[in-house]
């Protein structure tokens, strides 16, 4: 990994410094770019939340050798982590990359390791349909997201993504605030209760709803029709001054846990931040910023690696609380002093 991250810093000079931690410190206000908006507080704001929980460490137990696996949306998953859909890698990522290659480096790189990744959407229309072409070469294999573009375009690309052979898809509603998009006459927006309903009813597909950062939401999210919410704000890229993913992961679980998956997305770093967020009522994670930097510094070779890296560091915290498989985690492995 150190190798990849070297390669990533040198393809990404001017668009992300790929920082020893990325915290989004160093990176405030660059968008596009891999920073957080404005002063970079919503960023920041999912870092430090889950820095802040600990752990209770128990070794007096029989979990010496912890499942990581989980079910979700109908698909099992060797390790409860998918990649968030980002794209854009020309003027986010500085285009040593193509978009095609970045796109497939992630989807196979997930897919050898037992899990999925996820594709992005925006403009151009390159970007939507490289992510659309390589999940049709997985077979399938992959989550495509579209933004809540108004009726015409939405239900375009909802008809693409059915036909790519994907079966589930979600939307970033957290995108809704993108105003450079309405700039280039591509605007986006928020969606009543009844018009989301609607938007759910004319797929096939399981439908997951990322940027949910309300119980109010997740619950008119569940009552809509929706199979999975994102806890998500966007990587801190849409609203300065959001809290982060964890601050408000417990109070939606206990809303929503049960009547809709429940994944969680914003600072995860490590292993150890994986079972955090599934502690604290997450099913599964979504992770961006750590793929990109894999996949620009190592392909799908670099995506591997880092699946690997994660996998291994969430059995080490699962054993040391005893956790016996990702589906049990829960709140009794956190410490509250």
């Amino acid at each position: 990994m150190k190798e990849i991250r070297k390669n990533a810093k040198e393809k990404m000079q001017g668009y992300c410094r790929v920082c020893p931690v990325c915290d989004g410190k160093a990176c405030a206000g660059e968008v596009p770019g891999m920073g957080g908006l404005g002063t970079g507080a919503s960023f920041r704001a999912n870092i430090e939340s889950l820095a802040k929980i600990r752990f209770n460490m128990r070794l007096i137990h029989d979990a010496g050798e912890p499942d990581t696996s989980v079910d979700i949306l109908g698909k099992h998953l060797e390790i409860p982590v998918l990649a968030a859909p980002i794209g854009g890698v020309s003027f986010n990522m500085g285009g040593k990359v193509s978009e095609e290659d970045y796109i497939l480096s992630v989807l196979e790189g997930c897919a050898e390791k037992g899990t999925l990744g996820c594709v992005g959407d925006g403009v151009p229309p390159f970007i939507h349909e490289a992510g659309y072409a390589a999940i049709r070469s997985l077979a399938g294999r992959g989550i495509p997201f579209v933004k809540p573009w108004e009726d015409k375009e939405l239900y375009e690309k909802m008809e693409k993504a059915e036909k790519s052979g994907a079966e589930i898809m979600g939307m970033d509603i957290d995108a809704a605030g993108l105003i450079t998009l309405k700039l280039m006459g591509r605007p986006v927006g928020p969606k009543s209760p009844e018009k989301l309903r609607e938007i759910i009813r004319r797929t096939s597909m399981k439908f997951i709803l990322k940027g949910v950062m309300t119980p109010e939401d997740a619950a008119m999210a569940a009552d809509a029709g929706a199979d999975a919410i994102v806890v998500s704000n966007h990587g801190g890229r849409v609203l300065d001054h959001c809290p982060g993913a964890a601050e408000v992961l417990p109070a939606i679980a206990r809303a929503v846990k049960g009547q809709i998956a429940i994944l969680a997305d914003g600072g995860i770093r490590s292993g150890a931040d994986v079972l955090k967020m599934l502690a604290l009522g997450a099913d599964a994670v979504m992770i961006g910023r750590p793929f990109s930097v894999a996949a620009l510094g190592g392909l799908k070779e670099g995506v591997v690696r880092y699946l690997e890296q994660i996998r291994s560091e969430l059995i080490s915290a699962m054993i040391l609380t005893g956790c016996r498989s990702a589906d049990m985690a829960d709140m009794s492995l956190l410490h509250r002093g």
